[in-house]
C-alpha cells in the first residue's frame, strides 16, 4: 500500500505562494528550481511535504510525446485553466515496478522519469537530490494529476530545522477529490494506491494510507466538510482540498480562517484555488 508523499500546490507567481504560506507560519525552504522550467518551494512535515509550485521558465517546459507525460507541460496547462492543487504525489520504493503493475492492470501509464535539482541545506550547503517518477492517468478525471516519486535522497526531505512551523503543522491528515464522477474512481485509486477505499458514509469513499487519507466526495460532502462548494467543478474529479494535522489551531487566531466541524479552513480564493483545512493532531 502507498502513502501520501507530497501534495503539488500550483500558482502563477512562486513569490506570492511562499508568502502566503509563510504568513500562515510555515518554514519554507529556498526556491529550487527544475531543469525543465518549473520552480519550488517546499514546506516539509512530518512523512510529507507540501510543494508550492510555478512555471519560472516557460521556455525550458518539456511537452508531451507519445509514452510519456511532462509533468512540467502538466502543470503549466493546468495553471492556464487556473491556479490550485494540481497532483497528488504518493510514495513507492520501486517507480518502473509501479508502471508495469500499473499497467498489467489495465491502466494508462508512461514512461518513468528521472531527474535531479540542487537543493540547500538549512545550513546553507547544496546536495543533488533525484527522483524517479512514475505516472498514471485516468480519462474520467484528465486535470487530476497523481503519480507516485521514488526518492533517491529522502532525508533531505526531513531536516529538524524545517520541520519546526510556528503553526505547530506536523503532518498531510488527508486529501479531497470531488466533483462529479469523483466515486466513479475508487476502482482506479485502489489500483494506483495499492488497496480499497471504504464507504464510511454515502457520498464519501475513503482510502486510508499510512501517511494520510485521500477521500473521494461527492461536491455535497465536500461542503459539509470545508463549507464551500468544490473549487473547479468544471475540472470534473479534482483536488478540491487538503488538511494538515498541527499540534494546535490556536496559532490561526486572528488569520480570519472559519471554523467548518473540526476544522478551520482557508478557502480557496486566499490559498489560490485549493480549499486548506487545518485540525487538531
Amino acid at each position: 500500500m502507498k502513502g501520501i508523499n507530497h501534495l503539488v500546490l500550483a500558482g502563477h507567481d512562486i513569490d506570492a505562494l511562499g508568502a502566503t504560506w509563510a504568513a500562515l507560519g510555515f518554514t519554507l525552504t529556498p526556491q529550487a528550481q527544475h531543469p525543465f522550467g518549473t520552480g519550488n518551494r517546499v514546506i516539509q512535515l512530518h512523512g510529507g511535504y507540501l510543494e508550492l509550485l510555478a512555471v519560472t521558465r516557460p521556455a525550458d517546459v518539456v511537452e508531451h510525446q507519445p509514452g510519456i507525460f511532462s509533468f512540467p507541460a502538466f502543470n503549466r496547462d493546468y495553471l492556464a485553466r487556473h491556479e490550485g492543487f494540481s497532483m497528488l504525489v504518493l510514495d513507492t520504493a520501486d517507480a518502473t515496478a509501479d508502471i508495469e503493475a500499473w499497467r498489467a492492470a489495465g491502466l494508462e501509464t508512461y514512461a518513468p522519469f528521472d531527474f535531479s535539482r540542487m537543493a540547500k541545506l538549512p545550513t546553507g550547503e547544496e546536495l543533488r537530490v533525484g527522483f524517479s517518477l512514475a505516472f498514471v492517468t485516468s480519462p474520467a478525471a484528465p486535470w487530476l494529476g497523481h503519480f507516485a516519486c521514488q526518492h533517491l535522497a529522502p532525508a533531505y526531505f526531513e531536516q529538524p530545522q524545517y520541520l519546526r512551523h510556528a503553526n505547530t503543522a506536523k503532518r498531510i491528515a488527508d486529501v479531497w477529490i470531488s466533483g462529479d464522477g469523483a466515486l466513479d474512481l475508487a476502482g482506479h485509486l485502489a489500483i494506483v494506491i495499492g488497496t480499497a477505499g471504504v464507504a464510511e458514509e454515502a457520498g464519501r469513499i475513503v482510502f486510508r494510507t499510512p501517511r494520510g487519507a485521500v477521500v473521494l466526495a461527492t461536491p455535497v460532502l465536500f461542503e459539509q466538510n470545508f463549507g464551500m462548494a468544490p473549487p473547479h467543478v468544471q475540472d470534473g474529479p479534482h483536488l478540491a482540498g487538503l488538511t494538515i494535522a498541527c499540534d494546535s489551531l490556536a496559532p490561526f487566531a486572528g488569520m480570519g480562517l472559519e471554523r467548518v466541524g473540526d476544522r478551520l479552513v482557508l478557502p480557496p480564493q486566499k490559498a489560490f484555488g485549493t480549499a486548506v483545512g487545518f485540525v487538531e493532531a
